[in-house]
Protein backbone atom coordinates (compact mmCIF):
# COMPACT_ATOMS: atom_id res chain seq x y z
CA UNK A 1 0.00 0.00 0.00
CA UNK A 2 2.94 2.38 1.14
CA UNK A 3 4.92 1.49 -2.67
CA UNK A 4 1.70 2.33 -4.42
CA UNK A 5 0.94 5.73 -2.55
CA UNK A 6 4.82 6.74 -2.75
CA UNK A 7 4.55 5.69 -6.72
CA UNK A 8 1.32 8.02 -7.32
CA UNK A 9 2.73 10.57 -5.31
CA UNK A 10 5.77 10.88 -7.83
CA UNK A 11 3.37 10.72 -11.04
CA UNK A 12 1.41 13.14 -10.17
CA UNK A 13 4.69 15.50 -8.70
CA UNK A 14 6.19 14.64 -12.92
CA UNK A 15 2.73 15.39 -14.52
CA UNK A 16 2.26 19.02 -12.46
CA UNK A 17 5.58 19.96 -13.52
CA UNK A 18 5.25 19.27 -16.97
CA UNK A 19 2.03 21.09 -17.15
CA UNK A 20 3.49 24.26 -14.77
CA UNK A 21 6.32 24.69 -16.90
CA UNK A 22 6.35 27.50 -19.18
CA UNK A 23 6.79 26.96 -22.82
CA UNK A 24 10.44 27.08 -23.52
CA UNK A 25 10.53 28.29 -27.33
CA UNK A 26 8.05 29.93 -29.82
CA UNK A 27 8.29 26.74 -31.82
CA UNK A 28 5.76 24.02 -31.50
CA UNK A 29 7.52 21.50 -34.03
CA UNK A 30 5.55 19.49 -36.25
CA UNK A 31 6.73 16.77 -38.33
CA UNK A 32 8.73 18.32 -41.33
CA UNK A 33 8.86 22.34 -38.94
CA UNK A 34 6.94 24.14 -37.02
CA UNK A 35 5.83 27.66 -36.99
CA UNK A 36 8.52 29.81 -35.53
CA UNK A 37 7.22 33.54 -34.14
CA UNK A 38 9.67 36.23 -33.97
CA UNK A 39 10.00 37.97 -31.69
CA UNK A 40 8.01 35.52 -29.64
CA UNK A 41 6.88 38.10 -26.82
CA UNK A 42 5.38 41.76 -27.91
CA UNK A 43 3.13 44.60 -27.07
CA UNK A 44 0.10 45.12 -28.71
CA UNK A 45 0.42 47.39 -31.42
CA UNK A 46 3.75 45.22 -32.91
CA UNK A 47 4.15 43.79 -35.88
CA UNK A 48 5.11 40.11 -35.97
CA UNK A 49 6.59 37.55 -38.72
CA UNK A 50 5.92 33.84 -38.54
CA UNK A 51 8.03 31.24 -40.40
CA UNK A 52 7.92 27.48 -41.29
CA UNK A 53 9.62 25.20 -43.43
CA UNK A 54 6.77 22.63 -43.22
CA UNK A 55 5.05 23.80 -46.17
CA UNK A 56 8.37 22.46 -48.52
CA UNK A 57 10.28 24.70 -50.68
CA UNK A 58 7.68 26.27 -53.30
CA UNK A 59 4.90 25.57 -50.44
CA UNK A 60 2.51 28.85 -49.32
CA UNK A 61 0.56 28.66 -46.29
CA UNK A 62 -2.68 30.45 -44.83
CA UNK A 63 -2.07 31.83 -41.64
CA UNK A 64 -4.41 32.47 -38.79
CA UNK A 65 -3.84 35.32 -35.77
CA UNK A 66 -7.26 35.68 -34.75
CA UNK A 67 -6.89 34.23 -31.56
CA UNK A 68 -4.97 37.92 -30.71
CA UNK A 69 -7.20 39.46 -32.85
CA UNK A 70 -5.23 39.93 -35.76
CA UNK A 71 -7.18 37.58 -38.46
CA UNK A 72 -5.50 35.93 -41.20
CA UNK A 73 -2.49 36.63 -42.97
CA UNK A 74 -0.20 34.46 -45.92
CA UNK A 75 2.79 32.61 -45.82
CA UNK A 76 4.81 33.08 -48.70
CA UNK A 77 7.90 31.38 -50.18
CA UNK A 78 10.87 33.51 -47.95
CA UNK A 79 14.56 34.09 -48.96
CA UNK A 80 15.89 30.68 -47.65
CA UNK A 81 14.99 27.45 -48.85
CA UNK A 82 12.01 25.71 -47.95
CA UNK A 83 10.94 28.97 -45.76
CA UNK A 84 7.84 30.15 -46.01
CA UNK A 85 7.35 33.60 -44.19
CA UNK A 86 4.43 35.86 -43.41
CA UNK A 87 3.73 38.73 -40.95
CA UNK A 88 0.59 40.38 -39.20
CA UNK A 89 0.28 42.95 -36.87
CA UNK A 90 -0.85 42.41 -33.00
CA UNK A 91 -3.89 45.06 -32.43
CA UNK A 92 -3.44 47.78 -29.73
CA UNK A 93 -6.62 46.07 -28.02
CA UNK A 94 -4.96 43.15 -27.42
CA UNK A 95 -4.80 41.60 -23.60
CA UNK A 96 -1.69 40.33 -22.37
CA UNK A 97 -1.33 36.48 -22.36
CA UNK A 98 -0.57 33.34 -24.56
CA UNK A 99 -2.03 33.29 -28.14
CA UNK A 100 -2.37 30.01 -30.46
CA UNK A 101 -0.92 31.50 -33.85
CA UNK A 102 -2.08 29.05 -36.34
CA UNK A 103 -0.54 27.91 -40.51
CA UNK A 104 -2.30 25.24 -42.73
CA UNK A 105 0.24 24.48 -45.23
CA UNK A 106 -1.11 24.51 -49.11
CA UNK A 107 0.58 23.30 -52.52
CA UNK A 108 3.57 21.36 -52.52
CA UNK A 109 2.57 18.07 -51.37
CA UNK A 110 1.92 19.33 -47.77
CA UNK A 111 -1.53 20.13 -48.39
CA UNK A 112 -3.52 20.79 -45.57
CA UNK A 113 -0.51 20.10 -42.73
CA UNK A 114 -0.82 21.99 -39.73
CA UNK A 115 1.54 23.89 -37.42
CA UNK A 116 1.79 26.24 -34.73
CA UNK A 117 3.46 28.47 -32.42
CA UNK A 118 2.57 30.26 -29.24
CA UNK A 119 2.74 34.60 -29.60
CA UNK A 120 3.22 36.13 -25.70
CA UNK A 121 1.43 39.42 -25.37
CA UNK A 122 2.52 41.45 -22.55
CA UNK A 123 2.54 45.14 -21.32
CA UNK A 124 5.50 46.11 -21.19
CA UNK A 125 8.45 45.07 -24.28
CA UNK A 126 11.20 43.39 -22.00
CA UNK A 127 13.04 46.84 -23.85
CA UNK A 128 11.22 49.10 -21.59
CA UNK A 129 11.51 46.75 -18.87
CA UNK A 130 15.48 46.91 -18.62
CA UNK A 131 14.92 51.18 -19.46
CA UNK A 132 12.42 50.93 -16.37
CA UNK A 133 14.96 49.27 -13.91
CA UNK A 134 16.07 51.18 -10.29
CA UNK A 135 15.55 54.89 -10.33
CA UNK A 136 17.51 56.79 -7.71
CA UNK A 137 15.81 60.24 -6.80
CA UNK A 138 17.65 63.38 -6.81
CA UNK A 139 17.09 66.82 -5.15
CA UNK A 140 15.04 68.02 -2.26
CA UNK A 141 12.03 66.41 -0.35
CA UNK A 142 9.51 68.32 -0.06
CA UNK A 143 7.14 66.90 2.78
CA UNK A 144 6.29 70.00 4.75
CA UNK A 145 8.30 68.57 8.25
CA UNK A 146 11.13 70.72 8.98
CA UNK A 147 14.06 72.85 6.75
CA UNK A 148 12.03 75.96 7.36
CA UNK A 149 14.74 77.68 6.41
CA UNK A 150 16.18 75.97 3.46
CA UNK A 151 18.96 74.60 2.14
CA UNK A 152 20.99 77.71 2.69
CA UNK A 153 24.02 76.88 4.63
CA UNK A 154 24.22 80.50 5.78
CA UNK A 155 20.62 80.14 7.40
CA UNK A 156 21.26 77.12 8.47
CA UNK A 157 24.36 78.21 10.42
CA UNK A 158 22.36 81.08 11.85
CA UNK A 159 19.92 79.27 13.20
CA UNK A 160 22.38 76.81 15.07
CA UNK A 161 24.20 79.84 16.39
CA UNK A 162 20.59 81.26 17.85
CA UNK A 163 19.71 78.01 19.36
CA UNK A 164 22.83 77.68 20.82
CA UNK A 165 22.34 81.41 22.46
CA UNK A 166 19.62 80.52 23.47
CA UNK A 167 20.71 77.07 25.37
CA UNK A 168 23.32 79.12 27.00
CA UNK A 169 21.38 81.41 28.43
CA UNK A 170 18.99 78.95 30.05
CA UNK A 171 21.41 76.93 31.11
CA UNK A 172 22.81 80.32 32.99
CA UNK A 173 20.02 81.56 34.40
CA UNK A 174 18.63 77.67 35.57
CA UNK A 175 22.33 77.57 37.79
CA UNK A 176 21.69 81.05 39.18
CA UNK A 177 18.37 80.28 39.93
CA UNK A 178 19.76 76.49 41.65
CA UNK A 179 22.30 78.58 43.91
CA UNK A 180 19.13 80.96 44.93
CA UNK A 181 20.62 84.24 43.07
CA UNK A 182 18.17 87.12 42.37
CA UNK A 183 17.75 88.06 39.41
Amino acid sequence: MRKARLLTTAALAVASAGLLAPPATATVLAAGGGLEIHPATVTPGSTVTAHTTACGADGTASGDASAVGAGTFTLAPGGEKENATGEFKVPPSAQPGTYEIVARCSGSGADGKRVAGDLVVSITSTAAAREQQQVTPKGHVKTGVGGALGPDPVQTAAGVAALAVAAAGGTWLLHRRARGDRI
